[in-house]
């Protein structure tokens, strides 16, 4: 059992170590699930005098006002043999073996967190104490409640002692050591009002009455002792102090013990209870309370730890890995995060994620309606066919067909369709572009760095404009070759018109008629369909080889050629992490390692 007290004393250790005060809102904290024991008492309730009649030495500082302005985590550690010895997690390599000594440390070392002001802070000093003549046990000192500030303190301080006394025994793992002093009126107890505001059902509270031996002539506090009136759970444990001249006097604790046991034994009030009170009797039953309440509290704090453990772990992992401090670090992580948003740029176009069946949809749909809906009426209208085929005849009339004004019609009415074909290499860069931005979006490392992120965006749309330009340039280019070598046999298969003589139903001198004209802008309208038909299965041949293809192949090529050619000063530029999420993971990362250490721990102890 004594291993469970030693078990959480490692734990509060680490706690402190790494931050865990209990009081970060936005962090999880284990402090608060470990069962402890808060010494509580106003600032003339003798509590310095029954911490030191525990522990059986003088170490606390003492002196008028409010001494005691850290929380000191007390652990006492009992061994077999040796001499004692104290220790401060803060000097982790220094013995003290002057109690002396202790005192002035605690009074150092709480100015050096609340300097020369007078001020208090929630930090708490961790102080373990070895020695043959303790009991295992660990209580958590906490600044005396007082009523008035003294010179050097602001009046806040009386309202800010008490909001910390209370932080600490609201907690449902606390055990309230409330003390007491029996020679004043115990509805006036700063303790037990405080306990029982935050205990009301005295559940978590023992209470301890000081100076016994100081009451009025007359009076006793059998009735409390015996729990007939300000009754408790537990009950009420006598102690006498040692009085002002002891301490002037410098009687060891050893001589003070035994005329505590004396008083209690010899009192006629008194003896009938003498086997319950006293220091030593508070100590070894706070150590025996205090094993109970950890051995009952150990399966929800493994179970809160392992909890806490994945959440810590799925935070850190959402947060990214930290920044690196040398420049191939630097590089190498930026190359990682911009992989992983080209693999996830990829998988948009690929269909494993939403966006890439857009593409086909400009292709299936729009492409083939805007080439459906192209109108030639302006170049089929018979004015224009006549107006064409008369200037290319020039001076001479053709013979048998008007072959230069049929390439000239033709010509004229394929040009038209480089509007759909150009539309449809926007349409695709528009999808593109966006779903770089989705990309972005989904990419979580490039949250944290948003220089990065802004240059590799830009990068992305400046390699997708160039790909645009030469889509372009192929998609035109394909509408330029139809124009500019027509298909011969169309015009073989023809149906010729003829008499039954076999002569030609029309002169030279008559050849531009209504009926004529009309037969060439059929012909020509037949053609133009069918390159249309062709064109419609090519075009997005073309643009997903220029554009779709090569944005799968080497969106960021050209970013990573100009990386490689940057300076270390200019990857930190890129690498411009938000503090706050800096200080978020290292915040995290010292908890994680907390609750792992404390998992460790709990693992070690043999059930």
């Amino acid at each position: 059992m004594e291993n469970l007290i030693s078990l959480v004393n490692k734990i509060q250790r680490a706690c402190t170590a790494l931050g865990d005060h209990g009081e970060a809102a936005s962090l999880p904290t284990l402090w608060d699930s470990l069962p402890s024991i808060a010494v509580v008492g106003g600032q003339s309730s003798g509590k310095s005098s029954v911490l030191e009649s525990v522990v059986g030495k003088d170490f606390l500082p003492r002196g008028s006002g409010i001494v005691t302005r850290r929380p000191l985590v007390l652990q006492l550690h009992k061994i077999d043999k040796g001499q004692e010895y104290a220790e401060f997690m803060h000097l982790p390599s220094q013995k003290f073996y002057d109690f002396a000594a202790v005192r002035k440390e605690i009074s150092d070392e709480t100015d050096r967190v609340t300097g020369q002001t007078k001020q208090i802070s929630s930090v708490p000093i961790h102080l373990s104490i070895y020695s043959s003549n303790v009991v295992n046990l660990t209580l958590v000192d906490l600044p005396g409640l007082t009523k008035v500030a003294v010179d050097g303190q602001s009046e806040e301080i009386v309202q800010d002692i008490e909001n910390m006394v209370r932080a600490y025994i609201q907690k449902p793992n606390c055990i309230i050591l409330a003390i007491s002093p029996a020679n004043q009126d115990l509805a006036t107890s700063d303790a037990i009002k405080m306990s029982r505001e935050v205990d009301p059902t005295g559940e978590r509270t023992i209470g301890v009455l000081t100076k016994i031996d100081l009451m009025d002539k007359g009076t006793d506090a059998v009735d409390i002792l015996e729990g007939k009136s300000y009754r408790l759970k537990f009950p009420w444990v006598g102690i006498v102090n040692r009085s002002q001249q002891d301490i002037n006097k410098r009687v060891d604790m050893t001589s003070a013990r035994r005329k505590e046991r004396e008083y209690f034994s010899t009192s006629k009030e008194y003896k009938h209870l003498a086997s319950r009170m006293g220091s030593e009797y508070l100590a070894k039953m706070l150590s025996k309370h205090l094993e109970g309440v950890i051995k009952s509290r150990i399966p929800g704090i493994q179970s809160l730890i392992n909890k806490t453990l994945a959440e810590l772990e799925a935070e850190l992992s959402h947060l990214g890995k930290p920044i690196s401090t040398d420049a191939g670090g630097k590089l190498l992580l930026i190359m990682d995060i911009c992989r992983a948003f080209d693999q996830i740029y990829k998988e948009h176009l690929d269909g494993t994620r939403s966006g890439g069946d857009k593409v086909y949809h400009v292709f299936e749909s729009e492409l083939p309606s805007a080439l459906r809906n192209l109108k030639f009426d302006k170049q089929l209208s018979l004015e224009n066919i006549k107006k064409l085929i008369t200037q290319a005849d020039g001076y001479q009339p053709h013979l048998i067909a008007p072959e230069q004004g049929y390439r000239h019609i033709i010509e004229s009415s394929l040009v038209t369709i480089k509007g759909p074909a150009e539309a449809s290499v926007n349409a695709v860069d528009i999808i593109l572009k966006e779903l770089v931005r989705k990309a972005m979006s989904e990419t979580m490392e490039l949250k944290q760095y948003p220089s990065l992120r802004k240059e590799v965006e830009q990068a992305a749309n400046e390699s997708l404009e160039r790909m645009k330009t030469k889509s372009r340039k192929a998609t035109l280019m394909l509408v330029d070759m139809e124009c500019c070598y027509l298909t011969a046999d169309f015009f073989r298969n023809l149906p010729q018109e003829v008499e039954k003589g076999g002569n030609p139903t029309q002169s030279i001198f008559d050849r531009y008629n209504e009926a004529y004209l009309q037969r060439i802008g059929t012909t020509v309208l037949q053609y133009v369909y069918m390159v249309l038909s062709r064109l419609v299965n090519s075009i997005p041949k073309s643009v997903v080889h220029c554009q779709v293809r090569e944005a799968k192949r080497s969106l960021l090529d050209h970013f990573f050629a100009e990386l490689g050619r940057k300076t270390p000063s200019q990857l930190s530029k890129l690498l411009d992490e938000d503090p706050a999420i800096m200080e978020r993971r290292s915040s995290l990362t010292k908890r994680l390692e907390l609750y792992r250490s404390a998992q460790m721990e709990i693992n070690a102890v043999s059930w």
